[in-house]
């Protein structure tokens, strides 16, 4: 009985122990998701705004004015970006968003994936150890694996850039990205968006079926030149905080939970230790009991 009881205590610390590192990680993610809220919030609007600007122009424009990023073609070889955290502990955050990025393999480029011709670039170690397993070393560009290390624009710009210079330069014929989009702090989607080529919306026409018509100061192919490449970089920017907001949100609630389990776990466990110190003293107060009455008789 006395083993019995020594063990539920052990265990009893085992848990409180748990339960204060659980609290000090909830309060960590917390603080830095407060930072990383605050950057997604003032970057999306903005961000959305330029991207739906971009469709409609590209949508609206053909011939030598467009931009190659909007220009489709058939596509032999791809490369999907999957954007993780670095870290785990944050429930089914990452799993969700490499579960995204093999649906991609499997529904969406099938013949590509059966032929080697999809390649993976993560950003995130998460993202790299799930890939490393399953595709070959020459299929995984390991080059932005710690890229959440320093996520100002400028560092973070460099990606889109080889992006766009894959795309022009017909290395890949299509670029996706798997990220993880923050709405609050419980709840985190893993979406999948296709980056290259830029997708083109269905331009709505008036009954007297005329298109939009913009005006374009300077040119339009002077202005695309340089405009669709900082959309772009703003675009894949909000990945990344997006991202980065959703780590801590999932972090903070997976802490919460483990937090909450280990309270019902300790009220279990002391309700065990209470009933086996009761049986203890039951049996020391029976073995008293016989001793008196045998010595008595």
């Amino acid at each position: 009985m006395g083993a019995n009881l020594k063990e539920v205590r052990e265990r009893i610390k085992s848990v409180i122990s748990t339960q204060q590192i659980t609290k000090a990680m909830k309060m960590v993610s917390a603080a830095k998701l407060r930072r990383a809220q605050d950057a997604i919030v003032k970057m999306r609007p903005y961000s959305n705004k330029l991207n739906e600007m971009l469709t409609h122009i590209l949508a609206n424009s053909d011939g030598e004015g467009s931009s190659t990023f909007g220009n489709a073609r058939e596509v032999k070889r791809v490369l999907i970006v999957v954007v993780t955290s670095n870290r785990g502990l944050a429930g089914a955050f990452n799993t969700n968003i490499i579960k995204e990025a093999r649906s991609l393999l499997k529904d969406k480029y099938p013949v590509q994936s059966a032929t080697g011709l999809v390649h993976i670039l993560p950003i995130g170690k998460k993202g790299f150890d799930a890939f490393r397993k399953q595709l070959k070393a020459d299929q995984i560009i390991k080059d932005y694996v710690n890229l959440f290390s320093d996520l100002s624009f400028e560092n973070v710009s460099q990606v889109p850039d080889l992006l766009m210079n894959f795309f022009e330069t017909r290395k890949y014929d299509a670029i996706e990205v798997c990220y993880g989009r923050f709405k609050n702090a419980a709840m985190q989607y893993a979406e999948g968006e296709q980056f290259l080529p830029v997708p083109k919306v269905e331009v709505k026409q008036n009954k007297q079926k005329t298109r939009a018509d913009y005006i374009f100061e300077p040119s339009q192919q002077e202005l695309l030149k340089e405009l669709v490449p900082s959309i772009l970089q703003t675009q894949f920017y909000r990945y990344l905080l997006d991202t980065h907001a959703s780590e801590h949100g999932a972090r903070m609630t997976a802490m919460d939970k483990a937090t909450e389990n280990a309270d019902e776990i300790l009220r279990d466990l002391r309700i065990s230790y209470n009933k086996a110190r009761q049986e203890a003293i039951t049996s020391e107060i029976s073995e008293i009991v016989g001793g008196a009455a045998a010595l008595g008789g």
